[in-house]
């Protein structure tokens, strides 16, 4: 936890690579860290190797107090990163060695801090009340007592584009104090996000000419350029660029650090991170999600499950001679990969490379991709859609491909349904109570079960379990994990068509399969079968194999 020099790259300490996601990005509406998120946040930054992780304000909230206290006392294990504790400037005409909050910096014993303080005129004689003069003061202060304490500081001087435009000499003012006090990054903070890629270019270029400073970057999401901005800085001349993870952060978030170190790495050819590190891009961000308890954003650059996702017939037709064609870089260079979506659009080169992906061999199949194609595009036309449901295509896929014999027959659910029914008992109390009854024909018998539910579907699925269980142990490690159900017309009532997706999980693996139907049960039930039926596949697979 005391190192005290950025992730070691082949840039070293000549470029950082600086993370706000537990700081900054906390302020993303939705988020709430605990302290021992905080920590397990840290740690996964860590493992890319960023070179600095913001750990939070110490002293101003409990949370960062009991972060930064868990860290110092070892629950937190640094091998690339330095910790940075944020804080603010002594108080116009205060000590910074007897104000409260610096004092808080030092006692988090993190190795670096940064300060805030404000580089609009506008914002110091109206938001501060004071004058240039104090605020220059309170920097230079606060800074050479840091320093003299064996602290490393960066100053980030906030609202700096707006306050460089108003008064340039007021902004240059500020980043000079810091500096001639031994700030080692004056970081220029586009804190209200409404800077655009030349506009900041041309201010990070006049600022390092000016004053020979070493400068940092960091840009708010407002006009969507908070990537673009953050790369354009760099290109200018910046050295420092400060980020988060996924984007988050408050109003429209921060600058990605995905997007932004995959960018220079990529297409700047500046190895920023540890060599290993890029590949492990994807999996961070997933991770990362699930600690913030936010989905992933599947169109996410580089790192989403759709960043490499191809569904124009065009595209893969080419993609099939060369993935490079469409792809602006190698998926994997980022650990993501590349797939391809079947829809109506489809034509046989997706059908051929999604059989790819899916693991079948199609050498020879032809007339089984021209059936899957027109099979495809009839369905769609009637409301399927596959391009979420692999498992579904890959069970039509399979029942159109030849054997020796002739063509395969359709892969069918492991029993045969006799009927189904479900009914809704609504209760003097309020309660809706769903009762479902099966009648399959599993293992050479004929089976009837019942099953509740708080829904007809979960009362279905329910009773469709109690039913297959006895003859199906493998049934028991498959869960229905989520149902999605969307009215594809716009008319009403009994003509309305039903499109159901339902993702189940095994624990090893997930899949989603699709049902269409103009009954919602009905539609739910094809669905569910669809799922049964892959995994019985799966399962007869592994038996053979």
């Amino acid at each position: 936890m005391t190192r005290t020099s950025p992730a070691e790259t082949p840039l070293g300490d000549s470029f950082h690579v600086y993370d706000t996601t537990l700081r900054d990005g906390a302020q993303r509406e939705g988020i709430t860290y605990s302290a021992t998120d905080k920590l397990a946040v840290a740690r996964l930054l860590d493992s890319v190797g960023v070179g600095f992780i913001e750990g939070g304000w110490p002293g101003a909230l409990p949370k960062d107090t009991e972060f930064f206290a868990r860290a110092a006392a070892g629950e937190l294990q640094l091998r690339h990163a330095a910790l940075v504790a944020f804080g603010a400037t002594r108080r116009p005409g205060a000590k910074a060695e007897t104000d409260p909050q610096v004092r808080a910096l030092l006692d988090s014993q993190a190795p670096v801090i940064t300060l805030v303080a404000k580089s609009d005129r506008r914002h110091i004689e109206r938001a501060l009340r004071t004058s240039v003069e104090e605020a220059a003061a309170m920097v230079a202060d606060t800074v050479s007592f840091l320093t003299g304490q064996g602290r490393r500081v960066f100053l980030d001087a906030e609202h700096f584009f707006d306050g460089y435009a108003h008064d340039p000499d007021c902004a240059l003012r500020v980043l000079s104090a810091g500096v001639e006090a031994g700030a080692d990054v004056v970081v220029l903070c586009d804190t209200n996000g409404g800077q655009l890629p030349l506009g900041i270019a041309k201010t990070v270029a006049e600022v390092v000419e000016r004053t020979g400073f070493r400068v940092g970057i960091h840009c708010q999401d407002d006009t969507a350029c908070a990537v673009g901005n953050s790369v354009a800085a760099v290109q200018a001349g910046a050295t420092h660029v400060q980020c988060t993870a996924n984007g988050y952060g408050e109003r429209a978030g921060n600058a990605d650090l995905f997007a932004v170190v995959a960018n220079l790495v990529t297409k700047l050819d500046m190895p920023v991170l540890p060599t290993a590190a890029l590949s492990e891009l994807t999996r961070v961000s997933h991770a990362l999600a699930e600690i913030a308890n936010i989905a992933p954003d599947a169109h996410q650059a580089y790192v989403g499950t759709a960043a490499f996702a191809h569904k124009a017939g065009l595209h893969a037709s080419a993609i099939k001679v060369d993935p490079d064609l469409y792809n602006h870089i190698d998926p994997a260079t980022v650990g993501n990969g590349m797939r391809v979506l079947v829809t109506e659009m489809a034509g046989r080169a997706s059908i051929e490379l999604k059989g790819k992906e899916l693991g079948l061999d199609l050498a020879g199949q032809g007339e089984a991709v021209t059936r899957t194609v027109r099979k495809v595009k009839e369905l769609e036309a009637r409301g399927w859609s596959f391009e979420a449901a692999d498992a579904s295509l890959e069970l039509l896929l399979r029942g159109e491909m030849s054997t020796p014999d002739g063509p395969q027959e359709t892969v069918s659910p492991p029993f045969v349904l006799d009927s189904y029914r479900v009914v809704l008992d609504h209760r003097p109390d309020g309660v809706v109570i769903s009762e479902a009854t099966v009648k399959v024909h599993v293992g050479g018998e004929r089976v009837i079960a019942t099953a509740e539910g708080n829904g007809p579907v979960h009362a279905l699925d329910a009773a469709l379990r109690k039913a297959l269980l006895p003859h199906l142990p493998w049934l028991a490690s498959v869960q229905l994990i989520d149902y999605k159900v969307r009215i594809l017309t716009e008319q009403h009532g009994t003509d309305a068509v039903t499109r159901v997706l339902v993702e189940s999980s095994d624990g090893q693996a997930e899949w989603t399969t699709v049902g269409v139907h103009g009954n919602i049960v009905e539609a739910s039930w094809l669905a569910l079968c669809d799922a049964l039926a892959h995994k019985a596949m799966r399962v007869e697979t592994l038996t053979t194999h």
